[in-house]
C-alpha cells in the first residue's frame, strides 16, 4: 500500500478512516495521493477518500462536497467525483469518499487542441445553478475595502525583484482594463493530474473542484498551457487565447487564481517566494 509516486506508506491512521467509510472493501491495493488541503486514499476502481489534513479544512469539507454534487448534477460531459458517503468527522479530521474517475493524465507538454477546445467549452457552459453559485468562491474585499487586485499591486508586486516591478504592474493593469466578457464556471485548476483522458483520448473526467468559481473563462485556458501553449492556442477563439496570455502575463494563471482566493494573501513573503521561482515560465510578452 504505497504511493507509486513518491513510495510512502498509507499509515494507520488513514486506513482506519478508509476502513470506517468503506466496511468490508478490501484496501490491499490502497495507495496514497493528496494534496495541500486533503490526503487521498486511493481505492482503485471503488473509490477516492478525502481526509482534511487541517481544521481549517475539515471545516470547509462538506461545501466542497456539495459542489461536487451540484456540479455533477448539472451532467456535463465528463464525469465528477460525487460523495459515495456523507462526509464524516474523525477527530480533527473529516473525510469522504468519493466516486472512483478512471482514465488518466496527459504528460505536461502534450495536448490535443480539439480536445483541449471541447474539455474547455464543457465546463465554460456548465450550469450554474443559484444553489451551486452561493457555494461557490467570490473574491473578497478585504476589512480595509481593497480587493484582491489593489493587495496584488500594493503588497506582492513590490516584493518582486526590482527590475520585475514595473512591467509586472504594467502586466496586471492591462489585464484589469480588459472588457469585461460574461462570467462562467471557471474550474481554477484545470490541466496537470486533474483532468482524466482514455486510452483512446476522449475525456474522461475532471477531478477537484476546490477552487472553482463564477469569473472570466479565458483563466481556465490559461491554465491548460500546462499542455503548451500552441496547443491551447488551436482550442480557444484569438480573443480568448489574448485573455489567457494577459491572465497568465501577471503573475502566473496559478498564483492569480490563489489571489482571487486570498489563499496565500495573508502569508505575503512566501507567496512571493514561489512566483520569484517561477517567474522564468511566465511568458515575455503578451
Amino acid at each position: 500500500m504505497t504511493d507509486e509516486k513518491n513510495g510512502s506508506a498509507v499509515s494507520g491512521e488513514l486506513l482506519e478512516i478508509a476502513d470506517a467509510l468503506l466496511p468490508g472493501v478490501p484496501l490491499d491495493s490502497a495507495r496514497m495521493a493528496g494534496g495541500s488541503m486533503h490526503e487521498v486514499v486511493l481505492v482503485p476502481e471503488v473509490a477516492a477518500i478525502r481526509i482534511s489534513r487541517r481544521a481549517m479544512h475539515a471545516e470547509a469539507l462538506p461545501r466542497r462536497t456539495e459542489v461536487l454534487r451540484l456540479i455533477a448534477a448539472a451532467d456535463p460531459p465528463f464525469a465528477v467525483p460525487e460523495p459515495l458517503t456523507p462526509v464524516t468527522t474523525f477527530g480533527e479530521r473529516a473525510a469522504v469518499a468519493l466516486s472512483w474517475i478512471g482514465g488518466k493524465p496527459w504528460q505536461e507538454g502534450y495536448g490535443d487542441p480539439d480536445k483541449i477546445g471541447h474539455l474547455l467549452r464543457a465546463v465554460r457552459e456548465c450550469p450554474v445553478s443559484p444553489e451551486l453559485k452561493a457555494l461557490l468562491h467570490v473574491p473578497p474585499t478585504y476589512p480595509d475595502g481593497r480587493g484582491w487586485a489593489q493587495v496584488l499591486a500594493e503588497e506582492v508586486i513590490p516584493r518582486l525583484p526590482r527590475g520585475e516591478r514595473a512591467e509586472r504592474s504594467r502586466r496586471l493593469e492591462e489585464a484589469l482594463a480588459m472588457e469585461p466578457v460574461p462570467d462562467a464556471l471557471v474550474h481554477g485548476d484545470i490541466g496537470m493530474g486533474n483532468v482524466h483522458w482514455g486510452d483512446n483520448g476522449d475525456l474522461v473526467g475532471v477531478l477537484d473542484w476546490d477552487l472553482a468559481l463564477v469569473t472570466d473563462p479565458a483563466i481556465d485556458a490559461a491554465l491548460m498551457a500546462w499542455h503548451g501553449w500552441e496547443n491551447v492556442r488551436g482550442a480557444v477563439d484569438e480573443r480568448t487565447y489574448r485573455r489567457a496570455r494577459a491572465w497568465d502575463a501577471t503573475i502566473g494563471a496559478g498564483y492569480l487564481v490563489s489571489a482571487l482566493h486570498t489563499r496565500n494573501l495573508d502569508k505575503v513573503d512566501s507567496f512571493v517566494e514561489h512566483i520569484v521561482a517561477d517567474l522564468h515560465r511566465l511568458p515575455a510578452t503578451v
